[in-house]
């Protein structure tokens, strides 16, 4: 395996970390899908382990996969839209280095956890946006556009309770459409994949089923799984990522294979 560092922003602290699979002789260079993993850390941190952890994990599964370190709060105010313009410069990367990093380039995935969510969703809505492609001087949509999205326990909409004050918000967010992620899904957006548990203490699981029902009114392709019960953060939801007793649940952590099942369909 190699592991490969990139910077995705000029003047700024965000890179992209990826896990490449060394080409196969035997099957005439296979291109593989790729996932791009969009950790959380409430804007002022990402957790490197666990984000290295899911990543490797998808690398198991067959997948090229990357972690983007995005800007984060303390970095730039307001904050936003800044991540949103790494995640497409991070995509456009690995689209543009497809043959040499054996990836299928119509197989991109990201997945967001957490905070890492609010990126995602409004991503999944915004990335065919003038004003995001302007930004990252591209002029064909394609370029840009995720294949598959998963949203792990996200954030989509800033107003059901995290952050909880309005300080915090204003510091993230330079238009008011930054706020709710579901109030902007379109007819392009892309199929997703969605779960949380439902007593989540931190983000309110009505974060998961307004954007579900939003993605459903536009009729886009999407699968959503409530757990009944799990702290924030559970990651893998096993021993790999467990912080405590509780985010070691073989109950929650059947979400990988049922985000793998779904992508083999939709993929």
């Amino acid at each position: 395996m190699k592991i490969i560092k990139e910077s995705i922003r000029k003047n700024s602290n965000a890179f992209i970390q990826g896990y490449l699979r060394p080409a196969d002789v035997e099957t005439n260079n296979f291109k593989h899908p790729a996932i791009i993993i969009l950790p959380g850390g409430s804007y002022n941190h990402i957790p490197m382990v666990q984000a290295e952890s899911i990543a490797l994990n998808y690398s198991a599964k067959g997948y090229q996969s990357f972690f983007v370190r995005y800007t984060f709060e303390q970095e730039a105010r307001p904050l936003l839209p800044n991540p949103l313009v790494e995640l497409a410069n991070a995509i456009k990367m690995i689209r543009k280095n497809a043959r040499k990093w054996n990836i299928d380039p119509n197989k991109i995935v990201i997945s967001g956890f957490s905070i890492g969510g609010h990126i995602t969703s409004l991503y999944n809505d915004f990335y065919d946006s003038k004003w995001l492609m302007d930004k990252v001087d591209v002029s064909d949509a394609k370029i840009l556009k995720p294949n598959a999205v998963i949203l792990n326990y996200p954030v989509t909409d800033l107003t059901l309770g995290f952050p909880g004050n309005k300080e915090t918000i204003n510091n993230w967010v330079s238009d008011q459409k930054e706020l709710a992620a579901e109030e902007n899904v379109t007819d392009t957006n892309a199929p997703t994949f969605i779960w949380h548990t439902a007593d989540d203490p931190f983000v309110s699981v009505n974060n998961s089923l307004k954007y579900s029902m939003s993605l459903n009114q536009h009729n886009i392709d999407n699968e959503l799984h409530i757990f009944h019960h799990g702290p924030h953060g559970m990651a893998l939801a096993n021993s790999v990522t467990a912080w405590n007793e509780a985010s070691n649940n073989p109950h929650v952590a059947k979400w990988f294979d049922l985000s793998n099942d779904w992508l083999k369909q939709i993929l």
